[in-house]
């Protein structure tokens, strides 16, 4: 169902890192990620982390967890937003509340402060109409 997830998160100045290293532990247990610095607007440093989660039964859990954790209508509501939130590629885009992540809730967000990822979808061919069905039919069943 899913050949990949690639993962982005910021860890501003005012932020424990160990938190926010928890949260995404939370979200994708096991994650290796590489850190990068950048500064902010007001010249503050920013952490970003970064990875790609590629082993099937990982990617498995993580839907699995996802459907398990998330409120059924926010389950609904991604449903509806599949067409918006797929790109042309296969890859849907998803954000979970970082803050939320940190006591182990998944929050799925449209903007904010978030725990970004990029779902890629198995579809043959990889088009956005294939991605969207499949994971529209996965869903359906569930809900």
């Amino acid at each position: 169902m899913i050949h990949n997830i690639r993962f982005r998160l910021f860890i501003y100045q005012n932020e424990n890192p160990e938190d926010i290293i928890t949260a995404l532990n939370n979200i994708l247990p096991e994650a290796e990620y590489e850190t990068e610095i950048a500064e902010g607007i007001n010249e503050e440093p920013i952490q970003i982390l970064t990875g790609k989660i590629s082993k099937k039964r990982k990617c498995r859990e993580f839907l699995e967890n996802l459907i398990e954790n998330v409120e059924k209508e926010s389950l609904q509501k991604l449903k509806s937003d599949l067409n918006r939130k797929t790109d042309e590629r296969g890859n849907l885009f998803l954000r979970l509340d970082k803050n939320d992540a940190i006591d182990e809730k998944w929050t799925i967000l449209d903007k904010g402060d978030s725990i970004h990822l990029k779902i890629k979808i198995a579809a043959y061919p990889a088009k956005k109409e294939i991605a969207v069905n499949k994971m529209d039919s996965y869903l359906e069943e569930l809900l």
